[in-house]
């Protein structure tokens, strides 16, 4: 270590320039890292969901959850398992413990899925698995599109605004709300089908064949092989009503003879309102590990430039945009580390002077830029526990540098060259300096296997840190004195404060004057009486206990503060239609 320590001190200007090289590549780091308000924490959850058109809850929880349970309970690692039925549906959420890997669970879930279906009923739908993710139930952005234009032209710019925004880098998908899907509705007239011999059950087999696409297998060729298929799928009324149904002696019966078929629209199984106004709505999902700045910033220029060809009467409005809230979020975390850089410098630059406060300082964006290459290289994003985990080590990186520096001031103090004393320091308190931050990492090592969803959430406050500490521990003991040997010059210590070191040193202790004399008085009472001291602690940190179980308010992790948005829900008896809630809503 002597020998690397002397190597940085004689190639200083080498040190300067990988320095220069580091805060720059923490600074690039530091702009492309994801910007999030909290960190995206992967819960255990897992849902299945099963549809049977028609039954009941009580058949459903008969036919379609039971086999369901089951199967599930013995997969290895469910904390709790939770089923519902309701009218043509059934459903189970599995929550497993922290630890599992939810890969393997969610595969494990399928298999056991698999053998439930063989004793529901056949027409039950194929099961579905998914992973419940909560990104999903908050979106980044909503975007409403309102206006009095007609309902097929809102809908039709609704679905190309959506192709066109599922391909920006960072959507995980968007979804439609407020749109109904358009059908052929085909109103038969009853007389006229009688008339010529059909059955409504003809009729519907008959719409049911004319509308798929049979493939026919392909042809071999000189020029390749060329798959040929028979398009048989309606497309348009007019493909319907040219149909032929059946030949009744010299005429031929199409099927516009016995019905007449419009275009329209399926019930709406749900609305959306923006204001009190009819709107369509856009949520879109934010993929994990993109930077959500980013990709709203890139979707409101999708929307921007999709607007251009909008016709006149469509009014766009964004809610929920979650963009704003981490950008102030991230804003003011960002100030409340600067704050906290300033008051630590503004602490050195009072006690050791502007010079020595600035190379001491230096481990601050060090060893932040530092920390900003690896969370990069660690696929972490910049959130509100990356940002404590920052303040925290503010007063930490700090330590080690100052120490050097104290050291060095004083041997130049004493007339040695700056080279020579910054050396000397560095090597003389490499071992209390390395002992000390090493203590610290230990410390808070254990907080990265905090087991649970709690230690997910918090894993990268402890990361930072011991980035951000090994870091200074590095600067402490090779940039610093290679800095200190290029700008470094005696200068704090007045005759003074040199005559108060010689007396701590080798005179006599009541000499020194100050909170100097008055600390090291304390100090030797206390070791000349151990006893008194030890009982004097003791006794202070029982009532410490005492004083916290009397006025203490408990343990909550995150206080309670007044949240930014709110949501309504209504719950109302009986199964009420899609028409009773929208105005039962609209009250």
């Amino acid at each position: 270590m002597n020998a690397l320590i002397d190597l940085c001190v004689s190639r200083s200007r080498a040190v300067l320039v990988a320095l220069f090289v580091l805060l720059v590549a923490g600074t690039v780091a530091y702009r492309g890292i994801p910007k999030e308000a909290q960190p995206d924490v992967d819960f255990p959850y897992l849902s299945v969901a099963v549809v049977l058109e028609g039954v009941s809850a009580e058949d459903a929880e008969r036919l379609l959850v039971r086999p369901l349970e089951q199967q599930l309970r013995n997969i290895e690692g469910i904390k709790e398992m939770v089923a519902s039925a309701t009218e043509g549906r059934a459903s189970v959420t599995l929550e497993f413990e922290p630890e599992i890997d939810i890969e393997q669970a969610l595969t494990n879930v399928r298999e056991k899925v698999d053998q439930a279906k063989a004793e529901m009923p056949a027409d039950a739908r194929e099961p579905t698995v998914n992973e419940i993710k909560f990104s999903q139930f908050d979106p980044m952005l909503v975007i409403n599109l309102g206006g009095s234009l007609p309902e097929r032209t809102m809908n039709s710019i609704a679905r190309k605004l959506k192709d066109r925004l599922q391909a920006v880098d960072g959507v995980l998908e968007v979804n439609l709300a407020g749109i109904r899907d358009e059908v052929l509705e085909i109103v038969i007239n009853p007389l006229a089908m009688e008339s010529y011999g059909l059955s409504p059950a003809d009729v519907l087999n008959f719409v049911q064949r004319n509308n798929r696409l049979v493939a026919a297998g392909s042809l071999q060729s000189e020029q390749g092989r060329f798959a040929v298929k028979v398009p048989g799928l309606i497309e348009s009324p007019e493909d319907l009503l040219s149909l032929p149904l059946k030949t009744d002696g010299q005429k031929v019966v199409y099927f516009r003879d016995i019905a007449q078929v419009h275009r329209t629209f399926k019930d709406a199984e749900s609305y959306s309102r923006l204001n009190g106004k009819p709107a369509v709505g856009i949520r879109v999902v934010q993929r994990n590990g993109s930077n959500l700045l980013d990709v709203v910033a890139n979707i409101k220029l999708v929307v921007a430039e999709a607007q251009k060809s909008w016709p006149p009467g469509i009014s766009l409005t964004y809610s929920r945009d979650k963009s704003v809230f981490v950008r102030d979020d991230v804003n003011q975390l960002v100030n409340d580390v600067v704050v906290a850089v300033l008051l630590v410098v503004i602490c050195l630059i009072g006690i050791l002077g502007l010079q020595n406060a600035l190379l001491a300082g230096i481990s601050i964006p060090g060893s932040f830029c530092a920390a900003f290459l690896l969370i990069g290289m660690s696929d972490m994003t910049m959130n509100m526990v990356v940002f404590f985990g920052l303040i925290m080590s503010v007063g930490l990186v700090v330590d080690g540098g100052i120490v050097v520096v104290e050291l060095a001031d004083r041997r130049m103090a004493e007339g040695l060259d700056r080279r020579v004393a910054y050396a000397e320091a560095a090597k003389r308190m490499a071992w209390p300096i390395f002992a000390s931050i090493s203590a610290t990492i230990v410390a808070f090592l254990p907080l990265v296997f905090w087991p649970g969803l709690i230690g997910s959430f918090l894993k990268s406050m402890p990361i930072v840190l011991v980035y951000t500490l090994v870091a200074s521990l590095l600067i402490a003991m090779f940039v610093v004195p290679a800095l200190g040997s290029i700008f470094g010059r005696a200068g704090h210590l007045t005759p003074e404060n040199r005559r108060q070191l010689m007396l701590a040193e080798e005179g006599d202790l009541n000499e020194i004057g100050g909170w100097t004399g008055v600390y090291m008085r304390v100090v030797t009472r206390a070791i000349n009486h151990p006893g008194r001291t030890v009982g004097l602690l003791t006794t202070m940190l029982i009532l410490v206990f005492i004083a916290y179980g009397t006025f203490g308010h408990g343990v909550t992790l995150f206080p309670a503060v007044d949240p930014p948005q709110g949501s309504v829900d209504i719950r109302a008896r009986g199964d009420l239609s899609t028409q009773e809630k929208d105005r039962l809503v609209r009250l």
